[in-house]
């Protein structure tokens, strides 16, 4: 009788061609799953992307002085706020004006209107400036300041006339700008009255008398001091027609308002080189010419 077969003699299945019959070892090993395919490379240079934020005490004590310093911030925008508009301490107890020559200090004042106990830095310099120039026409600039802590300034220039126009019994006043500002009872002294004689002229509807007083101006802003002093009245007969009627009986043939400056020089010279002199032409201010005596 045939032996036993292998099964019966104890020898051990396997399948010779699995991985467990190489090693000699029990049963079978799962297979192992398949790698994931790796994604693209990262260029070389680029930074890693960063991961989130690390959390717990370390982080909390990072951000302790963030909000300390945010803290303070706003304590001491509405700290410096109250101090400036809510407080007692910045507030209006003063206002002065200077520089005022016919004004008085209580026009000035009166016209500012500035709100006394108001928060200094509330104060609306621009509206009080307008304010003071609209209702006292004889200013011309007025620049208002907060004098800390408690004040406001008010640096006035007043208009000067350089010409006055003769309405009724009064007198009205005319700057060098053209500008009529202010009517009063009596003449200042040293300052030209404007005689208006253009009703007959044959530039008359040319030049209209708004036209006539410009160049009047022209002229007697372009005077010295030490001529204006001496000038009585300007006449004016036409465009090109001026003449200065001076102190003394003597008088100055002009011509019209153009090279004023040069024609004020002219006869500055002509008077002190001809003091006997009654009658001078400067019309041609590189010719001038004294006469009489």
């Amino acid at each position: 009788m045939a032996g036993g077969t292998t099964a019966q003699r104890g020898t051990p299945f396997s399948d010779r061609s699995g991985p467990s019959a190489r090693k000699g070892s029990g049963a079978p090993r799962p297979p192992k799953p398949p790698r994931p395919p790796k994604g693209p490379k990262a260029p070389k240079g680029s930074e890693p992307a960063k991961g989130p934020r690390p959390q717990g005490p370390g982080a909390r004590l990072r951000r302790g002085p963030v909000l300390a310093s945010l803290a303070a911030a706003v304590f001491l925008v509405g700290g410096g706020t109250w101090v400036l508009y809510g407080s007692s301490w910045l507030r209006v107890e003063k206002v002065a004006a200077t520089g005022m020559d016919v004004l008085t200090s209580e026009q000035v004042l009166g016209a500012a209107a500035v709100p006394v106990g108001a928060p200094l830095m509330s104060v609306d310099t621009e509206e009080i400036e307008g304010r003071v120039r609209g209702r006292l026409p004889r200013i011309d600039t007025v620049d208002v300041v907060r004098a800390w802590p408690h004040g406001i300034g008010l640096k006035v220039t007043e208009r000067k006339p350089v010409l006055l126009i003769k309405k009724d019994a009064n007198f009205v006043e005319v700057d060098a700008s053209g500008v009529r500002f202010d009517t009063v009872p009596k003449a200042p002294a040293g300052v030209p009255v404007l005689e208006l004689n253009a009703g007959r002229s044959p530039s008359a509807r040319r030049f209209d008398e708004q036209r006539l007083l410009h160049e009047a101006v022209l002229v007697a802003g372009a005077l010295p001091e030490s001529i204006t002093k001496e000038t009585v009245q300007v006449k004016v007969g036409s465009y090109d027609s001026v003449v200065l009627e001076l102190t003394r009986g003597r008088s100055v043939t002009w011509g019209s308002g153009e090279q004023s400056d040069a024609k004020g020089r002219a006869l500055n010279a002509l008077l002190k080189a001809a003091p006997k002199a009654v009658h001078f032409d400067v019309s041609v201010p590189t010719a001038p010419a004294a006469s009489g005596s």
